[in-house]
């Protein structure tokens, strides 16, 4: 399989959307999941952080993020929020595929555009599984997405169903035979 794209964190987005939009008239005020924040803090959270993912890729530090930040504004519903994570999605996946494969900017060390682009789609992919746990939405993670965030962020997860092996790597799941961790770091840095 191939490195993370752009089109990756898109089809991630829509599928954020997809699923969770339905349900943009409930109270979104509820935890997300095992979370402290709400379904809507959260959501707001993935937003965030594609935005700075892009500005890092497109402005490639070597040693920090850029300091800035994106306020969702508290008056913006659900929908409306869904539809800031889609354009911050968008700006990631263009940073991404109009950068070289060998640039590199800062996330805990040194991280290629895919690396960038596979925790988009695990912050997008995961959050979309805490909101749906608050709001009750039976929801898992697409398997072809998860076996992508898996392949580039986590090479030593176990053999199993990729959108399981997903949720177990994160805290957010069970495995037969294991553990449910409670601690974990993904590997986007790279030599």
């Amino acid at each position: 399989m191939s490195a993370a794209t752009g089109t990756n964190l898109l089809e991630a987005a829509d599928e954020m959307t997809r699923v969770l939009h339905p349900h943009h008239e409930r109270d979104w005020s509820v935890p997300a999941g095992t979370l402290t924040w709400s379904c809507w803090t959260t959501a707001a959270h993935v937003a965030h952080d594609l935005l700075a993912y892009a500005g890092q890729v497109s402005a490639s530090p070597k040693d920090s993020y850029l300091p800035y930040d994106l306020r969702v504004s508290p008056d913006a519903g659900p929908a409306q929020t869904l539809t800031v994570v889609r354009a911050c999605a968008g700006l990631l996946a263009t940073a991404v595929d109009a950068a070289p494969t060998d640039a590199r900017a800062w996330h805990w060390g040194p991280c290629d555009p895919a690396g960038f682009a596979a925790m988009g789609v695990a912050e997008t992919l995961l959050h979309t599984h805490d909101i749906t746990l608050g709001l009750g939405v039976p929801w898992q993670p697409p398997r072809r997405l998860s076996t992508v965030v898996l392949r580039r962020l986590f090479p030593d997860a176990p053999d199993g169903a990729a959108p399981e092996v997903l949720l177990w790597m994160t805290g957010r799941g069970d495995l037969p035979g294991r553990a449910r961790r409670t601690s974990w770091v993904w590997r986007a840095a790279v030599d």
